[in-house]
């Protein structure tokens, strides 16, 4: 009897300490883990099974005391047309941090189309956009995209291949952070760009940084006046020289409506561009080239062709069309 009292002591204490330590026990974690932000690099290795047309190279920056990478399209033209010169189109990734491989998946319908005629050639650079993705940084000499864009790889561009060295034959083109950049890089610079066309980007973003003192967020502040609403209103004070844009969006887009809203800005500023609304695409320069890249790649031949035959600084609009 003793024994068996003993033996139900013993039980009941284990069955208690383990109802305690169940008690006690962390719960689980249910919150999802953010995707860690990939690390800067200036120079990033290319994926495999790229485009076979596709070429890696990298400059030294002085500006940064580093090399950069840059990606190139070269035309099917020009190891065989060696006496022609060619407009470069530079294309600006969506995304932050930087890097020159993110949008080289849009290469096969930029090359199929130039090799099947339908197209005129021209160069395509992909462009690594800096720590901030196509900003510079205000007091921050090592955190710069955009200028060492436009006063590093540009030059070097010109300086190592065939190419139209001059705003008529060159285009800017990007999505998502590249299509805000693309506006405000051909705004504020339009001696360097004859073409621009500006893929799905987040224009509330930059209507905040006008409006809220150049901060986009509370940890992110860029320099005053450095947006794409205030860089419009400055170029509509002198519209000169002419740049050519086109904007283009997917109607299912998150970025859809203040696309829009940005569109009806560029025309109460009798500011000219066209348009492509795709319908049913999100946000993805993919599915929007699926559907529209030729419309898009003959809108830049068609501005080098026009820009190099007429006066840069005559100051006549391009008639607004909406494509769909």
């Amino acid at each position: 009897m003793q024994f068996r009292m003993i033996l139900l002591l013993m039980f009941a204490a284990a069955t208690c300490s383990g109802a305690i330590a169940q008690q006690t026990k962390e719960p689980a974690k249910t919150k999802d883990k953010k995707k860690p932000v990939p690390e800067f690099r200036w120079v990033n290795p290319m994926p495999k099974n790229h485009h076979p047309a596709l070429s890696h190279r990298t400059f030294p920056s002085e500006s940064l005391g580093v090399d950069v990478g840059y990606v190139i399209l070269l035309p099917p033209e020009y190891e065989t047309s060696t006496r022609q010169a060619f407009p470069v189109v530079y294309y600006l990734h969506g995304g932050r941090p930087g890097s020159e491989t993110k949008s080289i998946g849009l290469a096969k319908p930029i090359f199929d189309a130039m090799k099947n005629a339908e197209v005129s050639p021209a160069i395509y650079v992909f462009v690594n956009g800096g720590p901030v993705s196509h900003y510079d940084m205000p007091d921050d000499p090592k955190r710069k995209g955009a200028s060492v864009f436009t006063e590093e790889l540009i030059p070097h561009i010109d300086a190592n291949y065939r190419t139209i060295a001059d705003r008529s034959g060159r285009g800017i083109e990007g999505f998502s952070q590249g299509g805000r950049a693309t506006m405000r890089l051909s705004l504020r610079r339009p001696d360097l760009f004859c073409s621009a066309a500006a893929g799905g980007g987040g224009y509330a973003s930059e209507k905040r940084i006008s409006e809220e003192d150049g901060y986009e967020n509370p940890n992110l502040r860029f320099s005053l006046g450095e947006n794409t609403w205030d860089l419009a209103r400055s170029y509509a004070k002198r519209k000169s020289p002419v740049v050519r844009w086109m904007i283009y969006v997917g109607d299912q887009g998150f970025n859809y409506q203040n696309n829009l809203q940005y569109m009806e800005f560029l025309d109460s500023l009798e500011i000219p561009h066209q348009r492509i609304v795709v319908p049913g695409a999100t946000h993805s320069a993919k599915q929007i080239y699926d559907a529209q890249a030729l419309t898009i790649m003959k809108f830049h031949a068609a501005n080098f062709v026009q820009s190099a035959t007429v006066d840069k600084h005559d100051g006549v609009p391009a008639k607004n069309v909406e494509l769909k």
